[in-house]
């Protein structure tokens, strides 16, 4: 009898056991599944960008015959001054050098068709190379004009020429014309720094990030002033403070701020600073106050755990050697806590540069062309910016939004990895 149940407990127990590693094994396949199910869908994200956006960073140009006549550009020619030949008529000379292009005469409906090949911004181009040399008033010259988003879209094949005519944006005329420069060699691809450094457009081939780039540097100064609130706070609320029911308060009204939505504060700059203090909407000096406003609880959190996990045998020891509470915390324990702070910091700047939300709020969302030249000038940001250009179904647009979020995903990943290596360089270990 004892025997047999001592068999029956062993049996039940073995049952137990092969129950508890089976369980077991499920939920590291769960796990599993979960990382490469998350992994697969990283990297559907990143091909599905990637292959919308990076023929964005080339862009597609026609070479023309340029004849730079100075009565049709309206330009003396014994007196091509510089205020002269800015006010002159380049876009004749661009038209011109079009129709030359093309073989045989035009009607006036041909003409309308064959500028549409080129980028409206043709003529801006023509007067910034003419303004840089002078002396080419009065040449025919070869000038490689940045070709219209239609026929840039054609040449980069993100569009199909195999359609009926009336599904495409350009006709049989054109995409004949088209081919034939092809075959003249007239049509080239180059890397398109002009997206590096314009600003934005009605043109989709004109549009850059530039402006967008200029004004999230200038936003970023948010870390200028939320950088020494955070950290003086933290090292108050952690070395100094006394442990009452108000600094309690304080420190749950920290931690809750952390999670409130990020729209919040956007509302709060447009109540306080906009309304009240009258500063000037859409600019980067009210954008970085929204975001230092925004980033300043994270900063906090993240300096208060660096300062509470520096061993309170630092604090104890340079206090018996003869230092101030002020001396400990200056020369010994903010110093090892700084990696982690910095770590924090550079985390909820990566969270401030991708923020929209707020940003709209505060009128940071016109269409600006300049380049910004200081915090009190209208910008835009690149999140905004990726916002105004996703509105747009253009192909063109689409393909500049891709490009965009591409480059604030370098930005984010650059930003996070550096604070990694500032983690693992400087970090103690007690």
């Amino acid at each position: 009898m004892i025997d047999r149940r001592s068999e029956e407990y062993k049996k039940r127990s073995g049952d137990r056991m092969a129950r508890r590693y089976r369980a077991d094994r499920r939920f590291r396949l769960y796990g599993q599944a979960a990382l490469v199910f998350g992994a697969l869908a990283l990297c559907i994200l990143m091909v599905s960008i990637f292959s919308s956006g990076y023929t964005a960073f080339f862009r597609t140009q026609v070479a023309l015959d340029v004849e730079l006549d100075p009565d049709v550009l309206g330009v003396a020619a014994a007196e091509q001054e510089h205020l002269s030949l800015e006010q002159a008529d380049y876009y004749t000379v661009v038209n011109r050098a079009i129709y030359n292009a093309i073989p045989g005469e035009l009607e006036r409906s041909d003409r309308k068709l064959a500028k549409g090949l080129i980028s409206n911004g043709a003529s801006v181009e023509l007067r910034e190379m003419v303004l840089e040399n002078p002396a080419l008033v009065g040449r025919t010259v070869k000038v490689n004009f940045t070709a219209s988003s239609d026929l840039d879209q054609l040449h980069k094949g993100n569009v199909p020429r195999d359609v009926e005519e009336g599904l495409r944006r350009i006709n049989d005329k054109q995409l004949a014309w088209y081919d034939r420069w092809v075959q003249e060699g007239r049509v080239s691809s180059t890397f398109n720094w002009n997206f590096f450094t314009s600003g934005d457009s009605r043109n989709p081939e004109m549009a850059g990030i530039g402006g967008a780039i200029t004004g999230s540097i200038f936003t970023l100064l948010c870390f200028v002033l939320s950088f020494p609130v955070g950290v003086a706070a933290a090292v108050y609320l952690e070395e100094f403070a006394p442990k009452n029911k108000w600094t309690d308060m304080i420190e749950v009204n920290i931690n809750n701020l952390a999670a409130v939505p990020s729209i919040i504060f956007g509302l709060l700059g447009l109540a306080i600073l906009l309304n009240v203090f009258n500063m000037p909407r859409g600019t980067p000096v009210v954008g970085g106050m929204v975001l230092a406003l925004m980033t300043l609880p994270t900063i906090i959190i993240a300096c208060r755990a660096s300062l509470k996990a520096v061993p309170p045998s630092i604090r104890q020891g340079a206090l018996a050697m003869g230092a101030s509470p002020m001396q400990v915390t200056l020369h010994h324990v903010l110093p090892l806590a700084l990696p982690g702070t910095l770590t924090g910091t550079i985390i909820g700047l990566s969270q401030a540069l991708g923020e929209t939300a707020p940003l709209l709020m505060i009128g940071m969302v016109a269409f600006i062309v300049d380049i910004p030249g200081g915090v009190t000038d209208p910008s835009a940001v690149l999140p905004v910016q990726i916002y105004l250009w996703a509105e747009s179904a253009e192909r063109g647009f689409v393909e500049k939004t891709s490009a965009a979020i591409m480059i604030i995903l370098a930005f984010l990943v650059t930003m996070n990895l550096f604070a990694i290596y500032l983690r693992q360089r400087f970090e103690r270990r007690w």
